[in-house]
C-alpha cells in the first residue's frame, strides 16, 4: 500500500506539470508578449514551457536554491527561501528595473508561483537582516499565509501590486497557486494584483502574534498614520491594463489523485482544497471523520479514500525537524491511536518545513512499530520533531525539489 500511495502522489505531480500548462497557454496570450519575468519554485518549468512554445523573450527567472534547471534561452537565478537573502534582493531590483524600462506599447508576461514572496524581497523601511529576522518570526508564529503576506506586502517595493505599478506596459500574469482559495493577491504576495490589506492590518498581525521588530513596527505605524503610499487597491485604474490568470491550483492536484484512486477501485472523496489552521486541529478533524465512518458508516461507508488540500500551520516551539505535513500525520496517529490508517501527507514542492522530506507515510501499525523501537510519539510532537519520528520508522517520503508548488496533499485510506 505504501508504494501505491507514493505512486498516486507522483502521478498527480505529472498531471499538473507547469511546463505543459504554460506551453498550452502561451499560444493564447495576446497581444504578443515582449518581455518576461518568472518567480517562484515553478519558475524553471514555467520558463521551459515558454521555450517549448517557441517564445524567446528578454527577461529572466528566479527560483529557490536547488530548484534550478538548465534552460536553452532563459537565465534562471537562485535565491533564498523561505527566508530571503541578498540574491533575493538583487533579483527583485533587477525585475523592477526591467519593468520600469518598458513602454506603454510593450506587454510584460509574469510567471508567478509559490515561494515568490521570499525570492523577490525588495525591503522597504528596514534592512535585509531585519527583514530576515522578521520572516523567521512570522513563519514560526503559526500565523496564516494571508496574515504573513499582509506584513510582507507593506515592507516591500515589489509585492502587493507594486510590480504592476512600476511599469507602463500591459501586464499578463500566469499563476501556479499555492494558497487556499487561489487568491491572486496572495500567490507570491501578489506582485501584479490589487492588495485589499493595509498598513494597519499588517501592524495588527505583529500585535496579534507578539512579534518584536522595531524597524518594521516603526515603518508600519508611519504607513498606518498616512505617511506612506499604500499598496494599489482593488478598483485602482492601473489594473485596467493587468490580467491575472490562475493556470494551476491545489484543486487540480486533488482531482488528479482522486482520479488515480478511482481507477484503482476505491471510492474517493475530496473534502476541500481550502483547509487552513493548526496541523494538530486539522488532524483531529480528519481523525473524527475516520472514527465516525468506521463506527456509524457516516459521512462515508468504508472502504474509501479521503483527500484534502490547503495549507496547515505549525506554531513552532521546539528545536526538532519537520513540517506541517509530517506534523499532521504525527497528530493523526496520536488521535487515532492503535486503530490507525494508511495515510500520506506531503508538500507538492518536495520540501516539508525544515526537513529534507516532502512528507511521510502513516501505516495502521505505526504506533505498534514505534513502541517496538521505543519511540515516544508525544515527546517528538512536543519538541516539533515529526521528521525524526517518521525517519526512525523509515516512513519519510524524500522526492527532492519537484519543480512544482500546488500546496499540500493529504490522503487517508479507510478500510472496512
Amino acid at each position: 500500500m505504501r508504494e501505491l500511495l507514493v505512486k498516486s502522489f507522483q502521478f498527480a505531480l505529472r498531471v499538473t506539470d507547469p511546463a505543459r500548462r504554460v506551453e498550452d497557454e502561451a499560444q493564447r496570450i495576446g497581444p504578443p508578449a515582449t518581455a518576461v519575468l518568472a518567480v517562484g519554485k515553478a519558475a524553471g518549468p514555467m520558463l521551459a514551457g515558454l521555450e517549448r512554445a517557441g517564445l524567446r523573450l528578454p527577461g529572466f527567472g528566479v527560483t529557490r536554491y536547488g530548484h534550478g534547471l538548465q534552460l536553452a534561452h532563459y537565465e534562471l537565478l537562485e535565491a533564498g527561501h523561505p527566508v530571503p537573502d541578498a540574491a533575493s534582493l538583487r533579483a527583485a531590483d533587477r525585475a523592477l528595473e526591467l519593468a520600469r524600462s518598458l513602454e506603454p506599447a510593450d506587454h510584460l508576461l509574469v510567471l508567478v508561483s509559490g515561494g515568490g514572496s521570499a525570492l523577490w524581497c525588495a525591503p522597504w523601511g528596514l534592512e535585509l537582516e531585519e527583514l530576515q529576522d522578521l520572516n523567521r518570526a512570522l513563519l514560526a508564529s503559526g500565523a496564516g499565509i494571508g496574515e504573513i503576506n499582509a506584513v510582507r506586502k507593506h515592507l516591500s517595493r515589489i509585492k502587493g501590486g507594486r510590480l504592476a505599478q512600476a511599469t507602463r506596459a500591459r501586464v499578463t500574469a500566469l499563476l501556479v497557486s499555492d494558497v487556499p482559495g487561489d487568491d491572486v493577491s496572495a500567490v507570491a504576495s501578489g506582485p501584479t494584483a490589487p492588495d485589499p490589506t493595509t498598513f494597519a492590518d499588517a501592524l495588527a498581525v505583529l500585535e496579534r502574534y507578539r512579534i518584536d521588530s522595531p524597524a518594521a513596527r516603526a515603518h508600519l505605524e508611519r504607513g498606518a498614520a498616512g505617511g506612506l503610499l499604500e499598496t494599489p487597491k482593488p478598483g485602482d485604474p492601473l489594473f485596467a491594463r493587468v490580467t491575472n490568470r490562475i493556470l494551476l491550483a491545489n484543486a487540480d492536484l486533488l482531482r488528479a489523485v482522486a482520479g488515480f484512486w478511482i481507477k484503482e477501485g476505491w471510492p474517493a472523496h475530496v473534502l476541500s482544497d481550502r483547509f487552513e489552521g493548526e496541523a494538530r486541529e486539522l488532524a483531529r478533524f480528519h481523525a473524527a471523520l475516520v472514527q465516525s465512518s468506521r463506527t456509524h458508516g457516516f459521512p462515508y461507508q468504508p472502504p474509501f479514500v479521503l483527500i484534502s488540500g490547503g495549507e496547515a500551520a505549525v506554531a513552532v516551539h521546539g528545536a526538532g525537524r519537520g513540517g506541517r505535513n509530517q506534523t499532521f500525520l504525527a497528530w493523526l496517529a496520536y488521535f487515532l491511536g492503535l486503530k490507525g490508517v494508511w495515510a500520506l501527507a506531503a508538500d507538492s514542492d518536495g520540501i516539508d518545513g525544515n526537513s529534507p522530506a516532502a512528507g511521510a507515510i502513516l501505516r495502521p501499525d505505526t504506533l505498534a512499530r514505534a513502541a517496538e523501537l521505543r519511540l515516544d510519539l508525544r515527546a517528538h510532537l512536543d519538541r516539533d520533531d515529526s521528521n525524526g519520528f517518521f525517519d526512525a520508522l523509515g516512513d519519510t517520503i524524500v522526492t527532492g525539489p519537484t519543480a512544482n508548488n500546488l500546496n499540500d496533499l493529504r490522503l487517508l485510506l479507510v478500510e472496512p
